[in-house]
């Protein structure tokens, strides 16, 4: 009996001891290895992290080339290993992003999701190695470190390999069988042959990013458009405008104008950063009915071409208000009992708001145009005011 208990407390031992050996303690710095990590020889590390200003909890799938990486979310950050040269980079629902890249170095892109879940738009930028680094210490690593870099859970194998030392548990069980009720007991020694079972079920991770980060190294034949700075919009707008004067001198005959115009309209063509700003051109043309004189029936047109400037308020995720300016030249030709033409400089003011749903927009402008044709001595103040109603398309 005393025997059995022997063999049973060798058992416990070895078993316990296979645990330990197959099982060892979690590597504590394995996220601080990531950190560290240098690329392969002839290749490039690259680290994404997420860093939000104001926390929005939707995760953000990344995809370097044709290969998913990781799920960002705020605070934290996913590495890959990429060849040299030209890499395509998907993060979420944004368009893809080009990124040239040198071997044997390492770069970082900073992800930002502004607005909210419902309207949130993405800011990804490549920084420095400084603020990459200094932004990695305040991340937490997701995923699995690419094969080849810093090491990070290599120590590993070499206590794995230790594990053969359980099979002299065979010599003290083969003295179990002389008591023959021992085998019952003995029959517990087995159970360190199926640890490895565990031990292979830690890998899963790895087989992901092993399997398919060769393919990380492949381009894509037709790369999409990349994430811009500036966007170039098209506006049409029409609306009501009437002059500020309505009693003037033209052609040297007193005049009365009707000062409120038709066909007002205009076109704008303007490039749109993502700071807001807005730079462009516009064309706007309206059209007066006066009586110069004894002459009952005249026409004035006006066709102001300028050059503004803009700036965007972002108020809520889908309306943007705004102000500009603008200066350029204004052509007025005269038709019906009086004919002729003149040009003089032109100035206007701009203020409005804009509600834009995806690269939609649909706009409301009040416009003041400060506009003079005409020699010294006979100048006509053809400028006014009026508002408009304006639909955007941004390309």
């Amino acid at each position: 009996m005393s025997q059995v208990c022997a063999c049973r407390s060798v058992s416990g031992i070895l078993l316990l001891t296979a645990l330990c050996v197959l099982f060892p303690a979690p590597v504590t710095h394995a996220q601080e290895d990531v950190r560290r990590a240098t690329p392969p020889p002839g290749k490039v590390l690259l680290f994404v992290f997420r860093i939000d200003p104001k926390a929005v909890a939707a995760q953000l799938p990344v995809i370097v080339n044709t290969v998913f990486v990781g799920d960002l979310a705020n605070g934290t950050f996913v590495t890959t290993t990429v060849g040299p040269g030209r890499n395509y980079l998907l993060i979420g629902d944004g368009a893809p992003s080009t990124l040239d890249v040198e071997a044997n170095k390492s770069y970082f892109v900073r992800v930002r999701a502004l607005g909210d879940p419902q309207s949130m738009r993405l800011e990804v930028r490549l920084v420095s190695e400084a603020e990459g680094r200094g932004s990695l210490a305040q991340s937490r690593f997701v995923g699995v470190a690419p094969a080849g870099t810093a090491p990070r859970s290599k120590p590993s194998p070499a206590p794995v390999a230790a594990a053969p030392p359980p099979k002299p548990s065979p010599a003290p069980v083969t003295t179990a069988p002389p008591p023959k009720p021992s085998p019952a007991p003995v029959s517990a020694a087995p159970p360190p042959k199926p640890s490895p079972a565990p031990v292979a079920a830690a890998p899963p991770p790895k087989p992901s990013p092993a399997t398919t980060q060769p393919t990380a190294e492949r381009e894509v034949s037709t790369p999409s458009k990349s994430g811009r700075d500036w966007d170039f919009a098209l506006i049409a707008k029409a609306g009501t405008f009437k002059i500020a004067d309505g009693n003037q001198v033209v052609g040297g005959l007193a005049s009365t104008y009707d000062t409120t115009s038709k066909s007002v309209f205009g076109v704008e063509a303007e490039w749109r950063s993502k700071t807001g700003l807005a730079l462009g051109g516009e064309v706007f043309q309206y059209e007066n009915d006066l009586s110069p004189g004894a002459i009952p029936n005249a026409e004035q047109k006006v066709l102001a071409v300028m050059a503004n400037g803009k700036y965007y308020f972002r108020l809520a995720s889908a309306l943007y208000p705004f102000v500009g300016a603008g200066a350029g030249l204004a052509r007025a030709s005269y038709s019906g009992g009086l004919t002729g033409d003149a040009t003089g400089l032109a100035i206007q003011g701009l203020a409005g708001m804009e509600f834009r749903f995806n690269r939609i927009g649909v706009s409301l402008q009040y416009k003041y145009l400060d506009a003079t044709t005409g020699d010294s001595g006979k100048e006509v103040k053809v400028g006014g005011s009026g508002i408009l109603a304006g639909v955007s398309i941004a390309l």
